[in-house]
């Protein structure tokens, strides 16, 4: 998914107050510190059971004006991270392609009384962070800062200022709609990123999610201000957010930090969940670019983020294409036959069906042979399922690195934002990890075979029309390794 993510502020005070605190309250915490670990957890250790993870009590409520709110507690640091999660992404354009990422983008470029400069400053000031961007789905803004009560309020009410009164200045609107104008023209230059927009237009037809999150050169430069107050208004309202809460405070303390940020923001309800997808017309299109390398894109309509399926999926993609070095793709287009640096497949799981992809790059004269390739080795997997000795080491893989998804608080603050989102149970971490150990090969077979359908595929080739040559024959010592990274 597309993103545009402002310059984060304040990290050189951030440190230097968190060191003071952190030694200031050292020695009133070390009774409170676990006992230290006895030694590393390694994946042969684990041999298919779930490694510890950070344990979490998530609490649940919800505000006067309809936002819901999750809180972990976790004491270890005198800090807090506090993220709002909007159905505000650039699916509610409502055809003016941009415009979600526009509104998220100027939110720190002003508010009554201080322009982009004080807001920044007032945030270095305090030794906090601001974060924002924009998706298909979703539009976040988040706060880190630390927890003592002076810091605190300070950082909170700039904070609600930024989510709440953005005042959209018309200088930093026409300086970012020309940053966006630049990278529309940087765009034409990139024959992976020209792919990407046309593969979802077609994957996606008339749906919101067809078209980039960033909009494009057509109907960013009619975006004006009014358009960006009255998205915020809609889109940014109280009953339309999840506030995610995680960090050294307690519930009552939470709670009067998440009644604040509800009060500062507009009135308003939840929007209306985005309609599903029809299934678009299968087959395959191509894009003229002069290069040495085609790219490759196949995709399908895949799964929403409440698929029951998903934890099959996720980890019969992660046998196929999803792990890197010895999954199937890579094993038999790289590794046997050099034919691409990496190639890639996986699940974007959204409010609506989001694409499953695959993706790589090929020396241009080898490209078709390439396609036929990866679709023959998509259609051999979703017929015979993976091997037992397969699917016991993506289960290594996937529940050795569960746990980084919570090793800290950001991490796990931006968990609780997804959960909210999408209206998962607050046992969903939980219940992942149970399930994926669960899985049999039958099952991910079963459940890969149903969603997936190699007739099914909308491809995508961007590069040179040039005579095509015959693959070379497997081997464990490919007569030409890929040279460099793909061209992005």
């Amino acid at each position: 998914m597309s993103a545009r993510n402002t310059l984060n502020h304040g990290l050189l005070g951030l440190g230097l107050i968190l060191l003071i605190g952190l030694l200031a309250l050292i020695a009133q915490r070390t009774e409170q510190a676990p006992p230290p670990a006895t030694g590393l957890e390694s994946l042969a250790a684990i041999n298919g059971q779930a490694p510890s993870k950070r344990p979490l009590d998530i609490q649940q409520w919800q505000t006067a004006e309809g936002a819901k709110v999750l809180f972990v507690e976790a004491r270890q640091l005198p800090m807090f991270d506090l993220r709002l999660t909007f159905a505000a992404g650039s699916s509610r354009d409502e055809g003016v392609p941009g415009l979600a990422t526009l509104t998220n983008a100027m939110l720190n470029e002003g508010v009554p009384g201080k322009d982009s400069t004080a807001i920044a400053e007032g945030f270095e000031s305090l030794g906090a962070e601001f974060g924002n961007g924009a998706y298909r789905d979703m539009a976040v803004a988040s706060l880190r800062s630390l927890s003592d009560a002076q810091q605190r309020e300070a950082a909170l009410a700039l904070f609600e200022q930024v989510v709440g009164q953005p005042s959209f200045p018309e200088e930093a609107l026409a300086r970012i709609k020309n940053q966006l104008l630049a990278g529309f023209q940087y765009q034409k230059q990139n024959p992976g990123k020209l792919a990407g927009i046309a593969l979802f237009e077609r994957l996606y037809g008339d749906h919101p999610y067809a078209h980039s999150s960033e909009g494009n050169e057509q109907s960013v430069p009619g975006i004006d201000s009014a358009q960006l107050r009255a998205f915020h208004q809609k889109a940014y309202a109280a009953g339309n957010v999840v506030i995610a809460l995680v960090g050294d405070l307690s519930r009552a303390e939470a709670e009067a930090m998440a009644a604040r940020v509800s009060a500062a923001l507009p009135k308003g309800p939840a929007l209306p969940p985005i309609a599903q997808p029809e299934q678009p017309e299968a087959g395959l299109s191509h894009i003229e670019y002069p290069s040495n390398q085609t790219h490759l894109l196949l995709a399908q309509l895949g799964v929403d983020r409440r698929e029951p399926d998903y934890a099959a999926l996720i980890l019969g993609n992660q046998i196929l294409g999803g792990g890197g070095f010895g999954t199937r793709l890579m094993e038999e287009v790289r590794e046997k036959r050099g034919l691409t640096y990496g190639v890639y497949s996986g699940f974007s799981a959204m409010q609506a069906r989001g694409p499953f992809m695959i993706n790589l790059q090929t020396r241009a004269e080898l490209s078709q042979g390439t396609l036929e390739l990866v679709q023959g080795i998509l259609r051999d997997y979703l017929a015979n399922g993976p091997t037992q000795q397969e699917l016991a080491q993506a289960k290594r893989e996937m529940l050795g690195s569960f746990p980084l998804s919570t090793a800290s608080n950001a991490d796990i603050v931006g968990q609780l934002g997804a959960m909210g989102f999408y209206d998962l149970p607050l046992s969903y971490l939980d219940d992942f990890m149970a399930e994926l150990q669960g899985l049999t090969v039958e099952q991910v077979k079963t459940a890969m075979a149903k969603h997936l359908d190699t007739d099914k595929l909308v491809i995508v080739s961007a590069g040179p029309s040039v005579a095509q040559q015959p693959l070379p024959p497997p081997t464990d010592k490919p007569a030409e390794r890929p040279a460099g990274p793909p061209e992005h």
